[in-house]
This record gives structure tokens, sequence and C-alpha cells, in this order.
């Protein structure tokens, strides 16, 4: 008879090229086994593709089937599906347990060969679903479950050097799909084909710049006229007319770090109501720009955009808040939500911190200067200030185009 194991090892090939130096997983791993220790815990089971890819490297693709990471005070084990044979433990820092589909919760089984019974166990709360915390029990008979979400969060929200090196990549990336969009936008064109373009120009600079890395989940999102009204509506087939207003959004993602860029821009010529919105939008992200200072709070700086909105008449036309953290997997795969421009967060920015400035303003059709107008910007937190990060140039005078 076929044996059918349960779990099992597969190193199949060499280990590839990882995201970063095994020093930096090192050091990560270092602040977590502290967290660890402070908390009574004995070890970590980690769910989220943020975490996961944060700590060891490897960045899975679910299809249906959970994936862990496993982290003990000496080892780091991935928890890893058959259907992906030897690329987890190609791509990850430490080691890697498969698990195999011919028996429900065989998962769970490869877990509970790792962890054992009885343990102190830390795991992500805003995660893993209650039927799986209801599995982890019964597997694992924890004696206790702390819940790390919010710390590991804040760790993530605090970038290395070498975090910072690869999204300054990032950036420039997302400055090359903006171009590719500028050129490409003439009457007629569709959506889709523009956006095409970007995306192309992006996937190749990226294989160009990283020839290790695996390529992913890079995209753009290029909308006209009535599509502008939200900041992530699809892409459609719609074709540009003249006096259209665009909205230019540029997602590359190298190594599981997204970065993005985002302008407003107008088909041949913009009406006197939509330049006016234009650039007091443009004004409102200058401003919030200027905003982002070491040791001021994340919602002092949203009053000030608010402010400067409420001043003009147009804080009724902002549809969200006015940007977030950049990292792992932010923000289309969830955020870091400590660290996002709101009036009820009250984190206080930190050097080392990389957070956008996207102010938007939204007014409905049947109004003067109707449509989504839209300026992102990635900054770094310095020292003394911060470094934006994007090139792009915003406003009228450059994106006027067709």
């Amino acid at each position: 008879m076929t044996l059918r194991p349960e779990f099992y090892h597969i190193h199949n090939g060499e280990q590839a090229v990882l995201p970063f130096f095994d020093s930096e997983y090192e050091a990560r791993l270092a602040v977590l086994r502290a967290n660890l220790e402070a908390q009574d815990c004995s070890v970590a089971i980690f769910t989220s593709m943020h975490n996961i890819a944060y700590y060891c490297g490897f960045l899975y693709c679910a299809f249906g089937r959970p994936y862990a990471l496993i982290v003990t005070a000496q080892t780091t084990v991935v928890i890893s599906a058959g259907i992906d044979a030897g690329q987890p433990w190609r791509r990850c820092y430490g080691d890697c347990l498969t698990y195999s589909d011919w028996q429900r919760d065989n998962f769970w089984r490869a877990v509970h060969h790792v962890i054992g019974l009885g343990q102190e166990i830390g795991y992500e709360a805003d995660h893993l679903t209650m039927a799986q915390c209801a599995k982890l029990d019964v597997f694992l008979k924890p004696s206790r479950r702390v819940d790390l979400a919010a710390a590991t969060m804040r760790q993530r929200m605090q970038k290395s050097p070498a975090e910072i090196a690869l999204i300054r990549h990032g950036a420039q990336v997302a400055d090359i799909g903006g171009y590719a969009v500028r050129d490409a936008v003439q009457l007629g064109a569709r959506e889709i084909d523009i956006a095409m373009v970007a995306r192309d120009a992006m996937e190749a600079e990226i294989a160009r710049r990283f020839p290790d890395a695996e390529y992913r989940d890079t995209w753009v999102w290029f909308q006209s006229g009535i599509n502008t009204d939200g900041a992530h509506n699809p892409v459609t087939g719609r074709r540009l007319e003249r006096g259209d207003i665009l909205s230019l959004n540029t997602f590359p993602m190298i190594n599981g770090y997204y970065t993005a860029l985002e302008r407003t821009l107008f088909v041949q010529d913009v009406d006197k109501d939509s330049l006016r919105l234009w650039q007091a939008n443009v004004a409102a992200h200058e401003l919030g720009m200027g905003l982002l200072q070491p040791g001021v709070s994340c919602a002092a700086v949203t009053a000030g955009v608010n402010r400067f909105f409420e001043e003009h008449d147009l804080l009724q036309y902002r549809s969200f808040g006015y940007g977030h953290s950049f990292g792992v997997l932010s923000h289309y795969y969830g955020r870091e939500a400590g660290l996002e421009l709101r009036e009820d967060v009250e984190t206080l920015l930190t050097p080392g911190m990389v957070i956008s400035m996207e102010p938007m303003l939204t007014l409905p059709k049947g109004l003067p200067g109707a449509g989504g107008y839209r300026e992102h910007d990635i900054l770094l937190i310095t020292e003394d200030g911060n470094e934006r990060l994007n090139a792009y140039p915003y406003g009228p005078d450059f994106n006027i185009v067709g």
C-alpha cells in the first residue's frame, strides 16, 4: 500500500536568495523572542502572510489551505502545504515541514509535531478564525494563549535600514509606472490598455533590479471620468475623452513589500472648477507632507489637514483617512493599522517609520468639477523631518496630458 504520511520534509533543490540577509531575519527574531520571554510564552505560531513573510521571508499563496510559522527560543519552522512542494523551504529562513492533503487537519497535526502539548502559545488573534482557534485548542491544548498581533504590528511599523532600502527601490519603480501611464494617455485609449503598459514597465524594472526575486501582484489602477470617484475602483474598458479627469495608481510589489504612487491627471485640458479643486487638493497634500514630523501624532496630522479642507469648505468631500504605513503587504493585504492618519490614532511618528500622505476629494456627478482628486506620496520619517521617496511630479503643471 502506498504510504500516505500526514507530514514530511521536502528539501528539494538549493535554497534561494532571500529578500534580506540572514542577519536581518535574526535581528527581527531576536526582538520577537525577547517579547515572547517578556510575556512568558514558550512558542509563537503565526498564520498571517504578513508575519510569516516578515520573520522568515516566505510569502505563501493560500488557495484555501492554512500556513504557519512556528518560532521557539531556538528554531523557526514553516508549516506549508504539499501542493507547494519544495518552494517554501527554498524561500524561507529556517526549516520547513510540509503537510499532506490525505486527511483533514494534517496542518494541525504538523503543528502539533513541532509544538507539542500544553505550551504557552503566542498567536495572532486578528488573523486566526474562531474555527481555527478551536482547532488550536483541540490539537495543542495550550496552557495559555497570548495575542501577539499588536506587538508584532508595532515591530513591523518601525523599518530597518534594509527595509528602507527596499522601499526606496519600490517608490522608484512606482514612479516608472507613473511615467508609463502619462506617456500612454491619448484620446480614445482604454483604461485597461494604459494600465497594462504601466504594469509591464514596472514588472520589467523589478526583474532587472531584483533578478533573484519572485514576481507577483504588481498592478495598476487607472481610472477615468466617473470611475475616479473611488480610490480602489477596478480598471475598465472605458475610453478616454477630452477633459476627462484621470486617476493614476501604480502599485509595485517587491519581495512582499508594496509601494505606491497616485496622481490626478486631465486629458488635454481642465475646466476652471476642476482646476480649483485639483489645486486645493494639491495644497492639502503639500500641507500634509509638511506635517509629517517626528514626535507628531497621527491624529494631529489629520486634524491639520482637516482644518485646511474645512477652511475651503471641502471637508465634506473627503472620503477616508490621509495615509498609512507601508511595509510587508501594506496595505492591499491588510494594514499596519497602528500607523494611520486618522482622527482616532494617537501613534507618534518616529524616525524609521514609512507612511503615505494621500488626501482625496470626491465630488459626485452633477456638481461643478465632479470627480475624484487624489495625490499620494510615500515618505520616510527622519530625525529632523521627512524624506519624500516618490519623485514623479504632482499638480497641473505636469499632469495635463494626451
